[in-house]
């Protein structure tokens, strides 16, 4: 059955990095500035716009009507150490909820993914992204090895999606059932990848793109759209 389109919107706002690099890193596109940071939850405290959690975000994607005229959920991807240092202290002086995509092969060490792009940082260990989840920062899938689903085989795909999920579950105790997929990148195939998003367990998958917030109800809830912030 058709949904009627409605007068809402959801906008997911995509950050990676806030502050400088570290030591002997450059700025790159993906470095937000602490004072811009502040700069966007300030605008969305003044604009209207309410920030929801990931519980709030699932239910809302079923049934549009629970959800406020503006939401916004605000994500974070690869898990750098900058969101336990910088951003959450911020979020929690608003009040706001927020997401961390994590790639679980890479919990407490470093972003060997982005070999000569981007410049090394640290990513969460254990004990920050469990900090991160009792500050309201639900830590959800990035996948485990970070690589792109259109490289690999719908095998690899599922082993992507039930290991990443099996580790999160159980070393914080929370469910996992939202991915954003590595460079935003979903695989070739629509139907089978919705197939396994669903046989394994995740409600919603989000893109990386510079997107635009989505008019609710959402078409696809594993082909989210989200806005790129840099």
């Amino acid at each position: 059955m058709r949904r009627e389109p409605s007068h809402k919107t959801l906008a997911i706002l995509a950050f990676h990095k806030i502050g400088d690099p570290s030591p002997g890193g450059w700025k790159t596109w993906f470095y937000v500035p602490e004072e811009t940071f502040v700069g966007h939850l300030t605008y969305l405290r003044e604009n209207g716009w309410q920030v929801i959690d990931v519980s709030a975000f699932l239910t809302g994607l079923e049934a549009p009507d629970r959800l406020p005229e503006r939401s916004a959920l605000i994500t974070f991807d690869d898990g750098y150490r900058s969101i336990p240092r910088i951003a959450l202290p911020w979020l929690l002086r608003f009040g706001y909820p927020a997401v961390a995509f994590v790639p679980t092969d890479y919990i407490g060490c470093r972003n060997q993914f982005d070999d000569g792009i981007e410049p090394e940082e640290a990513i969460c260990d254990w004990d920050d992204l469990q900090e991160l989840n009792r500050g309201g920062v639900s830590i959800q899938s990035h996948g485990a090895s970070h690589r792109r689903f259109s490289e690999l085989s719908l095998a690899e795909q599922q082993d992507e999606l039930l290991l990443s999920k099996a580790a999160l579950e159980d070393k914080l105790g929370s469910p996992v059932q939202v991915i954003a997929f590595p460079y935003g990148d979903p695989g070739a195939n629509e139907e089978e990848g919705a197939r396994a998003l669903r046989d394994t367990g995740y409600h919603a998958a989000c893109l990386y793109r510079k997107g635009k917030p989505i008019p609710l109800p959402v078409l696809n809830p594993y082909r989210l759209a989200r806005v790129a912030m840099g």
